[in-house]
């Protein structure tokens, strides 16, 4: 058995995976903003306590920990959305003896739906993952593509807006700015007055329910196009530059698959009618698996 970790900009996931990429036990915890200004802590902490608990009930052989950013022979070299940069990580979590290996956490999502999900059967596809920010992978004859020591493949920080929103990466108007999850639900909530104590699963009902008879339908009507259309933009560039056989998309957007998908296949389908988008099979637990691959 190995243990499959996923560290996001707000949460920690972390599972059993046996050698067939199956999770047999998994927990998660939501990151507060009090746990944020110390995450380093946090995130050791949190590794150590559960892995701990785990071996208990499981042979473990190893570790493998997805990461948003750019990580380096065991460290974490730099990471925006954690806000995390030269970390050694793997040095921290000495104590629990175990062989460790961190990686990119859109690599890792990439290979696990490459190896069971959505991408399966294809030659050629491309990865993105849509959540706090946008992460990617591509394959090509079936090889997952690397970039050597740099992280590249940073789909993220592909700017589609000249001049636009600043990005914590330095640069403006970056994709991941305009067509994360974190983007949609932020202008949903500026949009309709909300603070950011409305969660997803309540704006996704408001968008399920949303009707011309409905005071808020204009405005609702007005955020998802303007996301739809960021979204497609993007992945018209990746088009153009990987000429994949499918788009697999997974993170959070997975959970607003019914309000979302019907827009974006309209829009792409247009710009190429063969091409196919798929949801991520292995939904929000695809980073822990592919960490264990």
């Amino acid at each position: 058995m190995k243990i499959g970790i996923d560290l996001g900009g707000s949460h920690i996931a972390i599972g059993v995976v046996d050698n067939k990429g199956k999770i047999l036990e998994k927990t998660e915890k939501r990151l507060t903003s009090v746990e944020k200004q110390n995450l380093k802590e946090t995130i050791k902490n949190y590794i150590i306590e559960q892995v701990k608990k785990f071996k208990i009930k499981y042979e473990i052989e190893e570790i493998g920990i997805g990461m948003p950013g750019w990580a380096e022979d065991g460290m974490i070299m730099e990471s925006g959305n954690l806000q995390i940069k030269n970390y050694n990580l793997i040095e921290e979590l000495r104590t629990l003896k175990l062989p460790i290996k961190i990686r990119n956490d859109a690599q890792c999502a990439a290979l696990a739906e490459h190896s069971y999900g959505c991408l399966k059967g294809y030659e050629r596809s491309v990865f993105l993952t849509l959540g706090t920010g946008i992460g990617g992978a591509t394959f090509v004859n079936n090889q997952l593509m690397m970039a050597g020591k740099r992280p590249g493949y940073e789909f993220g920080h592909m700017v589609i807006e000249k001049d636009g929103i600043k990005c914590h990466c330095g640069r403006n108007g970056c994709f991941e700015r305009y067509a994360s999850m974190k983007a949609f639900k932020n202008n949903l909530r500026k949009a309709l007055g909300l603070n950011e104590t409305t969660r997803g699963e309540e704006l996704l009902e408001m968008i399920r329910r949303n009707s011309p008879e409905n005071e808020n339908y204009e405005v609702i009507e007005t955020v998802v196009n303007e996301f739809i259309t960021d979204l497609s933009v993007g992945i018209e560039n990746l088009i153009r530059i990987f000429e994949p056989e499918v788009i697999g998309i997974g993170g959070s957007f997975v959970y607003f698959e019914d309000v979302l998908l019907e827009r974006l296949n309209k829009r792409l389908t247009k710009f190429r009618k063969d091409l196919k988008i798929k949801i991520a099979v292995l939904g929000n637990d695809a980073g822990m698996i592919g960490a264990v691959l």
